[in-house]
């Protein structure tokens, strides 16, 4: 009989090889070998390195003199504020821009720029999309800026900044998306400018701006060292550091890590107003936070403004917002992220059901392009997040919005989608992105030449195995390995996110030790108790109940699974959190 997987297309388990130095590595650090496999996994081998990983500390963040032009842009900001002069900070609308531009508007605050002579910008999402444009940049020129700082965007800005220099504003451009050939005319920084100057190229938007108040303080301070003031402001940013650099997934290693780590320790007891009432309305106050509260609760409240209006109300609520008035906000934004959500599942299963009606899902087709009228917008990269999930395949949806059209991508591995968007360019108005997500702008009447571009530019560039789903597993164990003590070590690992995704095993041969269970809202959560060799462990699968009804007590299944702590009436217990679930 052959195997069978509970998703209707089975997917392909890579197994990580074995660590020979597992257990030196595990000797020497105290912990387990499975840990240490983990660890190995993730590029980290050495001692030093696992217990640097293991316990991130803020001396580990690299100098923000590193960072190329940054002490050049500090000097020209702590003049700005001296001479009084008019800054306006320009802001993507996701997460990590809001973020940044929180806090580069805190440390001006700090330093003494005054309320009239600070100021923001964020673009709306669907009128003005991605980027600085050059009808906001003669806006913020006519209002009487001197210098411009943009904050995660920019660098594909050229033809925008240059207007700015033009009509006499300094610009200094804070970003790290993929640069193009042609820089804009600015101070730049840039984690990847020049190409390996600073040690961590993958840091995020609110990373850089992070980085660039680090170094005002510096200055502002005159000393290589901030006074009391400004560190307790500093340490306080990195909770606003912590939501942009888990928010954009960039990846959680080095110090990135010790911004997650550091700030998601902090949010809880931060005195930020706006956070404060942020964690309130959405029933995390005074919870300990991993990197899913950000990812899955915090980030998409904070976006939904963006997606479904203006995000500049979530900046007023991470800026200058009083207490009562962050509340409001703050309840605002779940309501907007109740509605986004509605939205969301809509467009999803439309989208879903355009992909098998006209046959996307064939082998013949390696990525997926779909536009609608009807679609919103603000909510197209996350449906496009869904369908990579469900197909496979790169995505991308366009919203067709009068004579034009506003697009977002979502990618897999080995497939770049701005080099895709690159290769199609000329039917395109404009573009940007990085490596797994991109987006467009594009008149109505080229989308059916860019479909049939992209198609074919996928056709030559993904491979049928690419097509296949792929299950990445750290190491295969038994149950009696997933003791308390290994699970508590694995947990350590986290906050998990791209580069640093959550361990996960294998187990070969376990027994259903009692007729399955389905739980949860509609019984769509599948409940398994597992045995193997005098071992019993309770196994959940979220969007497996069908399996409840097709395995039987005493069935012999291999599972792939997440190993978790379980909290629950005072007690700790190791359970499994299914991925997949195969049987002969």
């Amino acid at each position: 009989m052959a195997a069978r997987a509970w998703r209707p297309n089975e997917r392909r388990w890579e197994i990580a090889p074995p660590f020979e130095g597992a257990a030196e590595l595990a000797r020497r650090i105290g912990t387990a070998p499975l840990v240490a496999q983990m660890l190995h996994n993730r590029g980290i081998d050495g001692p030093a390195a696992a217990k640097a990983f293991l316990n991130p500390k803020l001396a580990d963040l690299h100098d923000p003199g590193s960072l190329a032009g940054c002490e050049q842009a500090a000097k020209r900001v702590a003049k700005a504020v001296r001479d009084g002069e008019r800054i306006v900070l320009y802001g993507d609308y996701d997460v990590d821009g809001i973020a940044g531009v929180a806090i580069l508007h805190a440390v001006l605050h700090l330093v003494g720029a005054k309320a009239g002579s600070l100021d923001y910008y964020v673009p709306h999402r669907l009128e003005e999309g991605y980027g600085v444009n050059v009808e906001a940049v003669r806006k913020i020129v006519a209002e009487g800026a001197k210098l411009l700082i943009t904050v995660d965007c920019g660098i594909s800005a050229a033809e925008a900044l240059a207007e700015a220099r033009g009509a006499g504003v300094d610009v200094i451009v804070t970003d790290h998306h993929s640069p193009p050939e042609a820089l804009p005319p600015a101070t730049i920084v840039h984690p990847g400018i020049p190409p390996g100057a600073y040690p961590n190229a993958d840091l995020s938007g609110a990373g850089v701006a992070f980085k660039l108040a680090w170094q005002v303080a510096r200055e502002i301070c005159g000393n290589h060292r901030v006074d009391p003031p400004m560190r307790e402001f500093l340490l306080d940013a990195t909770c606003l550091a912590a939501l942009g650099t888990i928010a954009d997934v960039v990846p959680l290693v080095g110090e990135n890590r010790s911004l997650a780590v550091h700030g998601l320790r902090g949010l809880p007891s931060s005195k930020h107003a706006g956070l404060r009432a942020l964690l309130k309305s959405a029933g995390l106050a005074d919870s300990t936070l991993d990197a899913y509260h950000v990812g899955f609760i915090l980030a998409p409240r904070l976006n939904a403004c963006g997606r479904m209006g203006h995000a500049r109300l979530a900046v007023e609520l991470l800026t200058d917002a009083p207490e009562h008035r962050c509340n409001e906000i703050a309840e605002y934004l779940a309501k907007q992220n109740a509605e986004r959500q509605k939205v969301e599942r809509e467009i999803t299963e439309q989208a879903s059901e355009m992909v098998r009606r006209r046959g996307l899902d064939g082998e013949q087709y390696r990525a997926i392009v779909l536009a609608d009228e009807q679609w919103h917008g603000g909510v197209i990269g996350i449906v496009a997040s869904r369908l990579v999930e469900q197909f496979s395949r790169p995505t991308i949806l366009v919203a067709i919005n009068g004579e034009g059209g506003q697009g977002s991508g979502r990618s897999i591995p080995g497939f770049h989608m701005r080099d895709a968007l690159a290769a199609c360019a000329e039917h395109l108005v404009s573009f940007g992105g990085h490596a797994m997500a991109g987006g467009i702008r594009i008149q109505r009447e080229k989308v059916e030449a860019f479909a049939a571009a992209m198609l074919e530019y996928a056709g030559r560039m993904v491979s049928v195995e690419q097509l296949r789903p792929t299950l990445r597993i750290d190491a295969q164990t038994t149950l009696a390995g997933l003791s308390y003590n290994v699970v508590d070590h694995l947990v350590r690992l986290a906050p998990f996110g791209q580069g640093n995704p959550p361990p996960v095993v294998a187990v070969r041969s376990c027994e259903v030790l009692a007729p399955p269970k389905r739980m949860g809202r509609g019984g769509q959560a599948l409940s398994l108790l597992l045995g193997q060799q005098g071992a019993r462990m309770r196994a959940v699968g979220f969007s497996m109940g069908e399996l409840a009804d097709r395995l039987a007590q005493g069935s012999r299944v291999d599972i792939a699974a997440e190993p978790m702590l379980n909290h629950f009436n005072g007690r700790t217990s190791v359970e499994l959190k299914l991925l997949d679930v195969v049987w002969g």
